[in-house]
């Protein structure tokens, strides 16, 4: 009787299953959707810019001869301490620009008047083509 040599049982090579590679191509492909739809999705708002020049110290009392001021509240707005819908307002300044081209306004928003309602009327006065226009505070502060 010849006996077979035998292997012990850790040294014969088990099949073991093989590692699944991570592929990154879906990874890439998604991130790409992403950005797509990002891209698209977002809103690209037409940035204007209205240029607004502070008064000066030296110019004293004479900037103010033959100015215009426009209080803007939250509901109406005034001009020259007349009250007035915004449109009634900018067809009065349209009036005066006609007859004064060099005409200047002074805007002032009232306290709680908020940041947009300020840029609305501001647009809108900019709209008409005066060339000097101030944004100036309340009295006092």
């Amino acid at each position: 009787m010849r006996r077979q040599a035998t292997v012990p049982p850790r040294l014969v090579e088990r099949g073991r299953p093989r590692r699944a590679l991570i592929s990154l191509t879906p990874l890439i492909d998604v991130v790409f959707i992403l950005l797509v739809f990002f891209m698209l999705a977002s809103s690209f708002l037409d940035w204007r810019s209205i240029s607004l020049e502070t008064p000066r110290a030296s110019s004293g009392g004479g900037a103010m001869e033959g100015a215009v001021l426009l209080e803007i509240r939250a509901d109406d707005v005034r001009l020259s301490g007349q009250s007035t819908t915004l449109d009634g307002a900018i067809a009065a300044l349209r009036q005066r620009l006609a007859e004064r081209p060099d005409l200047r306004a002074f805007l002032r928003p009232d306290d709680g008047v908020s940041l947009q309602r300020t840029i609305e009327v501001l647009d809108r006065v900019d709209a008409l083509g005066l060339r000097e226009m101030s944004l100036v505070g309340a009295p006092g502060r």
